[in-house]
């Protein structure tokens, strides 16, 4: 892939997965992912304006996970620019959930967020009707710090739903 800058090393257990920078090439598969049935009561589908700006705003990173074939995932990233090194991973998919490749695409954003981005302490937050998304972050290290109650309207849903915050600190991390 010719021009682009992957990061850091390839992910863990599955070694042709790299993290790389998204391009507007890559709007297509970010809204095909937001867009399916399955994601759409528990992230937004931004249009492509909104993804370009994420592509200049120096407070947001969006990635592609690939592989040798193409993508297979992305996140987005809030980077505040206040020195504090609390970084949000406000958004995130796979193509394909169930096969096994959950925890290596959590853990390839945790590294990217801590390694990459200097985060000191990294949050995210899921939907209180997501419990595979909750399992899996738990599983991933992160830790449930609190529940909003009746915070969060879907407009998939059609109604307000919890939404469960979890966050990771640099040392649990490193630890």
């Amino acid at each position: 892939m010719g021009g682009l800058h992957f990061y850091g090393h390839p992910c863990a257990g599955l070694a042709a997965m790299r993290l790389r920078p998204a391009l507007p090439a890559d709007f297509g598969f970010i809204r095909s992912l937001a867009g399916r049935a399955e994601y759409a009561p528990f992230i937004t589908d931004d249009d492509e304006a909104k993804l370009a700006g994420y592509l200049t705003d120096p407070a947001a990173r969006l990635l592609i996970w690939q592989d040798d074939h193409g993508p297979r995932g992305f996140a987005l990233y809030a980077v505040p620019q206040d020195g504090a090194g609390v970084v949000e991973l406000r958004r995130l998919a796979l193509d394909q959930a169930g096969r096994g490749e959950g925890q290596a695409f959590l853990r390839a954003m945790i590294d990217f967020a801590f390694s990459d981005l200097g985060a000191q302490r990294l949050w995210l937050d899921a939907s209180g009707e997501n419990l595979r998304a909750q399992a899996a972050y738990v599983r991933a290290g992160f830790t449930l710090e609190g529940r909003l109650r009746g915070h969060w309207y879907r407009p998939a849903l059609g109604r307000v739903v919890d939404l469960m915050l979890y966050g990771m600190m640099r040392d649990e991390w490193a630890g």
